[in-house]
């Protein structure tokens, strides 16, 4: 894997990305590139709910809050 590529569940919250990939396939994959992400999309970490999961990102100028699971399969390279 490429130095500083990681899932997007890892990136610490206020932190921004850029999308590098996604390892999901079928339906998943289909809802992750409807909500826009696809390589070079910057997304941002927002807010984590009071139990950790679901997460908070901002996308495309919208919310969406996506459990780990489903951003453990979105890798990205974390931008200053």
């Amino acid at each position: 894997m490429e130095q500083n590529i990681m899932p997007l569940n890892l990136i610490p919250l206020g932190s921004s990305a850029r999308v590098q990939g996604l390892t999901s396939d079928g339906n998943t994959k289909r809802r992750m590139l409807d909500l826009g992400l696809i390589v070079g999309t910057k997304v941002e970490s927002l807010r984590q709910s009071p139990s950790g999961d679901p997460i908070a990102y901002e996308i495309r100028g919208a919310v969406i809050a996506l459990r780990s699971e489903e951003a453990s399969k979105i890798l990205v390279k974390v931008i200053n």
